[in-house]
């Protein structure tokens, strides 16, 4: 084999610049970790290296060759093996290197890349080989490299593509075409090719979280994420730290049975994978992450001696205000304060019965107008009717789910018993068993036979106490279910001066916001047998 000839101010092999004193590193890459494990493309690439160092008589530097498994072109430094190799040359600026790889492809799949990092070796006065290819310091030679170059950025866009449509394309058959998801796993199939099943105990336990939190037995997330914990669901972090992750899965159609990629135009559809909740749950969900997630903002170290600590921000800075006591004689005196050293109120006591004295009469204040009071039941009686009306059309359109699956069932028994191989009979035979399943997942007898009439008395008693008169039901709950129902009532924090108290002005409600829209609506309800307000004396 001819010795290489590097391009650029390297590009000679000659007195200042030869291989003469040099040192060998080997860089070898393939496109993912599977082929690093379970293939030999790296072995062989790093044999071949070594064998050609040897030819030019150049020794392997001590701990010279490095390894990735990095796929597609882009920035060089994002592949770790490429940013040690660099990083080893600088810790050795009183050596000079020679850089050899196997294929161009194997140097950077990305023209503008390629030349950025020629240019880093370049300035690092490293030569390069390439055992499938001389550099020519040309410039036929050079335009030619840049040819291959662009080539092999070509190769890797056109891969990149043929994937993406077998992808999408697995996709809009229902098939998930991508890494496991949590409490699944990708099965080989002779049906199906390959197919998420669920992966157990796992998928057991995510069930029973996700229905936890939708019926409510799960009262916050981070509730639900600490139950995945300590079944071991999750590992080794605390179970705020997956709130987020918990998120992504209640939003994931992919449980109750779905596939959907909006990325790629892919709109939801059924998919062939068994979902591990109903479709009932997932919409529970969805309703529950649509309201304000009041949880994220309860602390955990209220106390009955400060029920407003974690409530109140100061209405100078607005950042939040703290509670504690401070000795005095004869007792201890209780107070909250902000900590801001940037605000004038910073160190600046505020008595906790002013404190909490205004926020009762605040709170008071909050209850609902009385010419509003008529409109209540007309405004709930309407979004009840809405909800059945979607019972209604959910259990025509799963009755319809059902009929589809009945004909293809029937249809499949006919070839099943027409079929002239016991092969082809055991396929249709599973088929059914997985229509049958899908069939029994759709549950069409609940929702008609619930009494909905139980329910909306109860809430609609329930949400007209609390709207005729918070403070009430305020003085019933304890310290944490208040910051619960805090939130409820306010959209956000209460901001506290010390000299006017609670602006309550300036305070979002739900009250508030409630009436706004009752009377915005007002035109639109029918008022037969309604008496009008009484007026003012």
């Amino acid at each position: 084999m001819s010795k290489a000839r590097p391009i650029g101010s390297f590009g000679k092999i000659g007195k200042d610049n030869s291989y003469d004193d040099r040192e060998g590193l080997i860089y070898g890459r393939v496109s993912s970790k599977r082929q690093e494990k379970e293939g030999s493309g790296l072995k062989s690439q790093v044999g071949r290296c070594i064998a050609d160092l040897k030819t030019i008589g150049i020794p392997l530097a001590e701990d010279g060759v490095f390894r990735d498994s990095f796929t597609g072109g882009g920035d060089f430094m994002k592949r770790p093996a490429m940013r040690e190799l660099l990083e080893y040359i600088d810790k050795k600026p009183h050596k000079r290197f020679v850089v050899v790889f196997d294929d161009l492809k194997r140097f950077a799949r990305d023209v503008e890349f390629h030349l950025k990092l020629r240019t880093a070796f370049e300035s690092r006065n490293v030569l390069l080989r390439c055992l499938n290819y001389n550099f020519d310091e040309s410039p036929e030679g050079r335009f030619a490299e840049l040819v291959m170059a662009g080539q092999a950025e070509l190769e890797r866009k056109q891969n990149g593509r043929q994937v993406v449509q077998k992808q999408r394309s697995r996709l809009e058959l229902g098939y998930w075409a991508f890494g496991s998801k949590r409490g699944y796993k990708m099965t080989p199939d002779p049906i199906h090719g390959t197919i998420s099943i669920p992966l157990e105990p796992d998928a057991s336990i995510l069930k029973e979280a996700l229905e936890g939190y939708a019926k409510g037995l799960f009262v916050r997330k981070v509730d639900a994420c600490r139950f995945l914990v300590e079944k071991g669901f999750w590992k080794n972090q605390s179970p705020e730290k997956y709130i987020d992750k918990f998120t992504e899965i209640l939003k994931d159609p992919f449980y109750p049975g779905f596939i959907e990629y909006l990325a790629w135009e892919v709109e939801r559809r059924p998919g062939k994978h068994k979902g591990i909740i109903s479709v009932d749950i997932f919409e529970l969900n969805q309703k529950r992450i649509k309201k304000e997630d009041t949880g994220k903002r309860i602390r955990v170290d209220i106390s009955q001696d400060f029920p407003l600590r974690g409530l109140l921000n100061c209405d100078y800075c607005d950042k939040h205000l703290t509670a504690g006591n401070s000795k005095g004689r004869p007792k201890n005196y209780g107070y909250y304060i902000c900590h801001n050293k940037e605000c004038c109120m910073y160190g600046k006591s505020l008595n906790k019965k002013d404190v909490e004295t205004r926020f009762v009469k605040c709170l008071k204040k909050h209850k609902l107008k009385s010419e509003v009071d008529p409109l209540i039941n007309i405004i709930f009686e309407r979004a009840w009717n809405e909800e059945i009306k979607y019972y209604e059309t959910n259990i025509e359109q799963r009755k319809k789910e059902v009929s589809v699956i009945d004909e293809k069932i029937r249809q499949l028994s006919e070839r099943a018993v027409n079929a002239k191989s016991e092969a082809l009979v055991e396929v249709y035979e599973k088929q059914i068993e997985e229509l049958l399943e899908q069939k029994s997942q759709i549950d069409t007898q609940g929702f008609a036979s619930a009494d909905l009439d139980i329910p909306y008395r109860t809430a609609l008693d329930k949400a007209t106490t609390l709207l005729k008169s918070p403070y009430k039901i305020w003085t019933k709950l304890d310290v944490f279910e208040q910051h619960k129902l805090f939130f409820f009532i306010f959209d956000e924090k209460l901001p506290y001066n010390k000299m006017e108290g609670y602006r309550t002005d300036k305070i979002p409600s739900a009250i508030r916001l409630f009436e706004e829209f009752v009377t915005t609506n007002s035109q639109d309800v029918e008022m037969a047998g309604i008496e009008p307000a009484c007026t003012k004396q």
